[in-house]
């Protein structure tokens, strides 16, 4: 029989009716430092997983805790860059690797035979730039987007890697994301990926990845946030003329609407569970289209707190213990909520406004 003072470790639920900001910023700070050994199977995604740090750093107005050069200098480290101009045209992608796994040295003639860029890592290691104000003048923009084209399909979709894999909406928020974080469209075709995201709505009003998909909260967000990133539809569509908008608006806010569960959070799909990240994917659809008046936010801030972790973060699931994917968006969910305390959210671009403020 266990002793009163046993406790079960999944048991890490913060009984509390607040936001315990404090706990957030000592829970990112141990992340900054060093990472748990849960998290070797994500060394590859070392990058974004610095981005939810930073990132959340700076939505909880901590960001004074962080070396910003130290940083800027670390991600820097992860570029490629060709030998030459005229490796610009060979299919490669020059962006940023998601690790040092996925990093490797030129050969012996200045090539990089084997080339990690990612479009993902690529998106990250840009948006961590801009949150800690790096001067975006000393990035060699154009070799980052005149290499970007090579990995967009005939279709408007977009690959994340030039050595071929999956190609759906993730990576075309990606693309649009760093063209607007470098203010400069010239590394994908705008109208074409237009094409391929209205393609992927679906007769619910939803967003599937790929075209005839069942809807998804993340699909449908880099749906929406890609086409407000390019400019094809406005914020608050709603309260605007909808009825001309390029995507059929009263079905997508009503699937985005319904997303919202009995016990206050929000699921990704239909008759699946609530989980953290959709008050995210889901709110910030509905912040854009200006229909995030209708959110119960009294209970979904209820299932939050009960995702709040004791050791500061959120969780997928409450009764979980926190990780950083999770704790991030829990953040992101709060600043949508207009908690005290933290910056408010461009969500667009899943980073602050302080941070967006000179693009």
């Amino acid at each position: 029989m266990e002793s009163s003072s046993e406790k079960d470790p999944m048991e890490s639920v913060l009984s509390s009716s607040s936001f315990e900001k404090d706990r957030h910023v000592k829970f990112l700070q141990m992340m900054y430092q060093v990472l748990p050994y849960n998290y070797q199977t994500h060394e590859i995604n070392r990058l974004t997983l610095a981005y939810f740090v930073i990132s959340g750093l700076d939505l909880l107005a901590s960001l004074h805790s962080i070396d910003k050069d130290a940083v800027a200098e670390w991600v820097l480290s992860f570029q490629a860059h060709p030998s030459d101009e005229a490796q610009l045209n060979n299919g490669q992608f020059y962006g940023f690797s998601g690790s040092r796994t996925s990093q490797f040295p030129p050969d012996d003639n200045g090539v990089l035979v084997h080339n990690g860029s990612h479009l993902a890592s690529t998106y990250c290691a840009l948006a961590i730039l801009k949150i800690i104000g790096y001067n975006f003048s000393k990035i060699d923009s154009v070799t980052i987007l005149t290499s970007m084209k090579n990995l967009q399909q005939p279709d408007g979709s977009f690959m994340p890697i030039h050595t071929g894999a999956e190609r759906d909406l993730r990576f075309i928020y990606c693309a649009a994301a760093i063209c607007s974080l470098l203010k400069n469209w010239s590394g994908m075709d705008k109208e074409k990926a237009k094409e391929y995201i209205l393609s992927c709505q679906s007769y619910d009003g939803g967003f599937g990845l790929i075209p005839g998909s069942e809807s998804h909260g993340g699909a449908t967000y880099c749906a929406v946030a890609s086409l407000q990133l390019m400019g094809f539809i406005e914020d608050d569509i709603i309260s605007k003329n909808w009825s001309s908008c390029i995507i059929n608006v009263p079905l997508l806010l009503d699937w985005s609407l319904q997303r919202q569960a009995s016990d206050g959070g929000f699921q990704g799909r239909a008759n699946k569970d609530s989980d953290t990240c959709y008050a995210f994917w889901i709110g910030a659809v509905l912040r854009i289209l200006g229909g995030h008046k209708f959110i119960e936010q009294k209970s979904l801030r209820g299932f939050l707190l009960t995702c709040q972790s004791e050791y500061g973060g959120f969780s997928k699931f409450p009764g979980m213990l926190p990780d950083l994917y999770h704790s991030y968006y829990g953040f992101t969910a709060f600043s949508l909520l207009e908690e005290s305390g933290l910056n408010p959210l461009c969500v667009e671009l899943g980073i602050s406004d302080i941070a967006t403020s000179e693009i």
